[in-house]
């Protein structure tokens, strides 16, 4: 089963437990206790970093002309939970995904913060197995269409990105993001984060993921500094 999904990614895992590690849900390692297995949690960590690099460095070569900002915005375009999404999708990471049965049966093959999750723990996976090059080898194959696409769309809306720079243009300093409540299953939770600027709260988001609550958070207080 795995092989398809290795043939997807252009890479042939040495160690075949970092893969499987990748694709294990928290939901799935929950039930199945017994078999002592690790979620993917931690190799989504490492992911992260690797792809923001790696991402980082697609850009600066693609786009020589772009200030700091634009790949900026390019950037979190690319590795938030939509641009994520969109890369899972084509390879049908969902397929491959151990969920647990409540996730199973909310749809959490089709959620884009799993999904999502699941892209930056295979670039961690890829990572230890094989090294820097190799995570680069599969972060070009699958985001270089997306890199170039970036150039023919007119806007970016990724609102954290743009919130941060009007802030730091206007008041020397950066947006804070707290989470103040989450509730809900654990298979179907919704999340609320409030947004400070400079000690004061600004405005609140919720949202299926932390990011998706902050991303919308960020719209809100963007839009209104915009009108001030």
């Amino acid at each position: 089963m795995v092989e398809s999904l290795c043939d997807r990614l252009g890479y042939e895992f040495r160690n075949r437990a970092l893969l499987l590690n990748a694709l294990c849900h928290a939901s799935f390692c929950n039930e199945q206790a017994r078999l002592g297995l690790n979620n993917n949690e931690r190799l989504e960590f490492l992911g992260d970093a690797v792809l923001e690099l790696i991402v980082s460095h697609m850009l600066m070569e693609s786009y020589k002309e772009a200030e700091e900002g634009m790949l900026s915005r390019y950037r979190a375009a690319l590795v938030d939970e939509t641009g994520l999404h969109q890369v899972a999708k084509e390879i049908e990471l969902g397929e491959y995904i151990f969920l647990g049965k409540g996730e199973e049966s909310s749809g959490g093959r089709e959620k884009p913060s799993i999904l999502a999750d699941a892209v930056e723990a295979l670039i961690g996976a890829v990572y230890l197995d094989g090294g820097f090059e190799a995570a680069r080898t599969v972060v070009v194959k699958l985001f270089s269409s997306h890199v170039e696409e970036l150039g023919r769309k007119e806007v970016i809306h990724d609102f954290k990105s743009l919130l941060q720079e009007l802030t730091q243009q206007r008041y020397k300093t950066v947006p804070d993001y707290r989470l103040v409540e989450e509730w809900g299953p654990p298979h179907d939770k919704v999340f609320r984060v409030s947004l400070r600027i400079r000690g004061e709260v600004v405005s609140h988001g919720e949202g299926k993921s932390k990011k998706e609550a902050e991303q919308k958070a960020a719209e809100v207080a963007y839009l209104s500094m915009r009108k001030g």
